[in-house]
């Protein structure tokens, strides 16, 4: 075990491992520092780094068997201790590590009595198992036990579908995740707008990588995830000479608000607030700004008043359109209006 006292840094942001473990061949733990980070950074990058150690960083095991003479999952062999679903479960736990894309075969071809382990399973050359002592079966008689293979590199975790057996093979639920937990926390030091925030990785992978290997593909992953943006060219919003312009009818609501009217009292579209519609936090902010509190006030406004608003587009005048279908305003000035009575 390794392990390093923490120092806070107020230099440049940097990492570093600070803990470091290998409890068995298929459990590896490791602890990393980042620092010194604004307040709420440590959330941000803690939350986005967990996902992408448990979701996006590729592993590779085994998804299918296939054995002869084999009536159903569930079911026995003379001369083997375990029945066929525990072979098929000691077979999923079994570590892996490779570099290939796609799919590969792989087999077990082994004479009883004795046991059956990781070892004895032939593979392609671009797989290594992890722990060879993992044990797969136990054979009490002189009997020949083979069993054909499917090993798949992907991500993330596939379940068996019960109806997706294949010429008597068998599928097995599929643990692409080296990394089998990630957690991070946060410590906060300083005074005031001083603040500033550790935060703290935790990684626990199965040994077909190591926590500071995995900690680097997610890295890589995510940065993949956000060049695009980069890339991206920026478009001109402004539109020059109004040529562009996107035009709506008139925003006034005046038709919906005199249907309202007929049969029922406008006192009750005051008690309506803005804010009990799911309206943007941008739009919410600019009406309340414009002195726009209930829903009186937003039907007495046009459109032209509306894109006077600072900061307002023709997309938000959209938007709080799609809003009131949505909600359906009459029924919900019906049912307060009735409540008033």
């Amino acid at each position: 075990m390794v392990r390093e006292k923490v120092r806070i840094s107020t230099r440049t942001l940097q990492w570093k491992c600070i803990e470091s473990t290998n409890n068995s061949k298929r459990l590896y733990y490791g602890r990393f520092i980042l620092s010194p980070l604004m307040k709420g950074q440590a959330d941000t990058i803690g939350i986005a780094m967990r996902r992408a150690l448990l979701g996006e960083i590729e592993g590779t095991c085994i998804t299918r068997a296939k054995s002869e003479n084999i009536a159903h999952e569930f079911s026995t062999r003379a001369g083997i201790q375990e029945s066929v679903h525990e072979i098929l479960m000691n077979l999923k736990e079994i570590v892996l590590r490779s570099n290939l894309y796609g799919t590969r075969d792989a087999s077990i071809c082994v004479k009883g009595p004795g046991y059956v382990t990781a070892q004895d399973i032939i593979l392609p050359p671009s797989v290594e198992i992890i722990d060879n002592t993992q044990h797969i079966a136990t054979l009490t008689e002189p009997i020949d036990l083979c069993i054909e293979l499917q090993i798949e590199r992907n991500h993330g975790y596939r379940k068996k579908q019960p109806n997706n057996i294949q010429d008597g093979s068998y599928p097995i639920d599929a643990v692409f995740m080296p990394v089998r937990n990630a957690n991070h926390s946060v410590h906060s030091y300083g005074n005031g707008n001083e603040k500033q925030e550790i935060l703290f990785l935790e990684i626990w992978t199965d040994g077909s990588l190591t926590p500071k290997e995995a900690l680097h593909e997610a890295s890589r992953n995510l940065i993949n995830l956000f060049i695009p943006f980069l890339h991206a060219e920026e478009e001109n919003c402004h539109l020059e000479n109004n040529q562009d312009k996107v035009t709506l009818p008139l925003f006034t609501f005046q038709n919906r608000l005199v249907k309202l009217k007929k049969n029922q009292k406008e006192r009750a579209l005051k008690s309506i607030f803005i804010d009990q519609s799911d309206l943007t936090p941008k739009i919410y902010n600019c009406l309340k700004r414009s002195n726009i509190h209930t829903l009186l006030d937003l039907l007495n406004k046009s459109q032209e008043d509306l894109m006077k608003i600072e900061d307002f587009r023709i997309e938000d005048v959209k938007h709080i359109l799609d809003i009131l279908e949505i909600e359906n305003l009459q029924l919900i000035y019906q049912r307060i209006h009735f409540k008033s009575i």
